[in-house]
């Protein structure tokens, strides 16, 4: 075989992804290397960075093995990763913690409670261009400072997860756009790291590394680095992205207007944006191409089903067969609501929020209730996406579904009914992978911008429209689940200190 080849390495939470992609923006070939999640005590998720480097070193080696001559035909190198962990190194780049806290780690919550308790949105929304989150590396620092002082004062940088990768490939460090707008300490307006973020939460600038465009190179594969994956020395290694914003870059999502349903367990609601949108129920990251994507993120997506089908059935229906149920339903489920948030939500004054269902009666059976649920997740995001087309001036165009979710079709059909707008299905799933062979095409002169590249290389698979009948059904519904939905905030204290007085004795703290 013959012809050039992108390698793109996607640092994962369950694994790190190594593929071959052509220039056409075709994967080629495709390995992973899993690594394990520790979770020390409650709440904390953890990984161990050495391992992420283990196994991009695995992967690669196993795809440059599978394709003849790769070696020397790869022309560039993508990299991107798994968000907010954070990577802590010393002078001389080694390790000053084994372990980093991962995008799911909760260790901070305290911390973010008490930012929350002493500082108004208005005061740093426009300089960290979020709202906290226990997710934010900001906070993580903080965390080391108190907890770990010892590797707080020996840290030269903090990084993210592909950012290690990164400079164990080049030996340089530095951090895109993406990430570093995730941190809680960039200012969204200059692109730069924020004094005023860094002093209100007591941190030092010199940890925080030089923040690049994700289309830069960040240097070449080192000799050190070509015995350990088999790459030519010499390589170009691209700055590379944060996997959302690759995801939406490899989906299609690049141009305002454009919006990503990405449901999985949860699921992640995006409108790219020509600005960040400064709403305390929003969080911002920058994307490749330099626009923005305002996104939500509600903790129950796909997990709503997995409920059900421990609740309802104890595991006895498959999903597909929860999915017929629900097809037997009317829309609008004969006025029957479901609240979708079994774990609570991720941002807001009501993290603590519970799951309903409202309106129940005599009339309603199994089917009523499966549908609820599916069009209660579809309600909650387009209450999202209105705040967001409200805040930005722009209405939702198209909405391009991945993950899990978007292989029920019945699911897209009431979203794209709900939203009123027509719902894309990219061909390749693998988007994130898609999105750094774009990057790659673009600083290797195939096309002046990555949109340009996303345009070429994205094919859909299909295109579901909204059902007219279903369009007037549920836009009698929206508005009151939104009042459902505010009417319900007074409550959530209340459940809670109910549940703590009826909680039996031997579980009491």
């Amino acid at each position: 075989m013959t012809g050039e080849l992108f390698l793109a390495i996607d640092v994962g939470t369950g694994s790190v992804r190594a593929a071959l992609i052509d220039t056409a923006g075709r994967i080629v070939e495709i390995a992973a290397r899993e690594h394990d999640q520790i979770v020390p005590q409650f709440g904390w998720a953890e990984q161990r960075p050495l391992d992420w480097w283990e196994g991009a070193c695995t992967a690669v080696r196993a795809v440059l093995d599978k394709s003849e001559g790769a070696r020397e035909r790869i022309s560039i190198v993508a990299i991107c990763g798994q968000m907010h962990g954070l990577v802590l190194l010393d002078d001389a780049g080694h390790l000053t913690r084994d372990t980093a806290p991962l995008w799911n780690d909760k260790r901070t919550l305290n911390l973010v409670r008490k930012f929350e308790a002493e500082n108004a949105p208005e005061s740093y929304l426009g300089e960290s261009g979020n709202t906290p989150t226990p997710a934010w590396p900001g906070f993580k620092l903080q965390w080391v400072r108190d907890a770990d002082p010892a590797a707080y004062k020996r840290s030269a940088v903090a990084i993210m997860p592909k950012d290690y990768i990164n400079f164990r490939l080049t030996g340089e460090i530095a951090m895109d756009t993406g990430d570093a707008s995730c941190s809680f300490l960039m200012n969204p307006e200059t692109v730069a790291w924020s004094p005023v973020m860094i002093e209100r939460m007591g941190l030092d600038a010199r940890l925080l590394p030089p923040i690049r465009n994700p289309l830069d190179i960040i240097g070449h594969v080192t000799e050190e680095a070509a015995l350990a994956t088999g790459l030519a020395a010499g390589t170009p290694v691209m700055v590379g992205g944060a996997d959302y914003p690759m995801a939406l870059l490899g989906s299609g999502a690049c141009r305002p207007g454009l919006g990503s349903d990405s449901t999985g367990t949860g699921a992640i609601v995006t409108m790219i944006a020509e600005k960040p949108l400064l709403d305390p129920e929003i969080s911002n990251v920058a994307t490749i191409e330099g626009n923005w994507a305002p996104f939500v993120l509600l903790e129950t997506g796909g997990d709503g089903m997995r409920w059900a089908r421990r609740a309802f059935h104890d595991g006895a229906l498959s999903y597909s067969d929860i999915v017929e149920r629900a097809e037997k339903a009317p829309p609008g489920s004969e006025a029957l609501l479901f609240m979708p948030f079994l774990t609570g939500e991720r941002l807001g004054q009501h993290r603590n929020a519970r799951a309903q269902f409202f309106g129940l009666g005599a009339v309603h059976g199994m089917e009523h209730l499966h549908r609820a649920i599916l069009e209660g997740i579809a309600f909650a995001m387009a209450r999202h996406i209105r705040i967001m087309e409200a805040s930005s001036g722009k209405r939702l165009e198209r909405m391009i579904a991945a993950g899990g979710g978007a292989r029920t079709k019945l699911w897209l059909k009431i979203k794209a009914s709900v939203f009123d707008t027509p719902v894309l299905v990219p061909q390749e799933p693998e988007c994130g992978l898609v999105g750094c062979a774009a990057m790659a095409a673009t600083a290797t002169g195939r096309f002046s911008r990555p949109e340009d590249a996303a345009e070429a290389y994205v094919r859909y698979a299909d295109e579901i429209a909204p059902d007219p009948a279903w369009v007037e059904v549920y836009s009698h519904v929206q508005p009151v689940f939104d009042r459902l939905y505010h009417h319900s905030k007074t409550l959530y204290d209340d459940m809670d200190a109910l549940a703590a007085q009826i909680r039996p004795a031997g579980d009491r703290p």
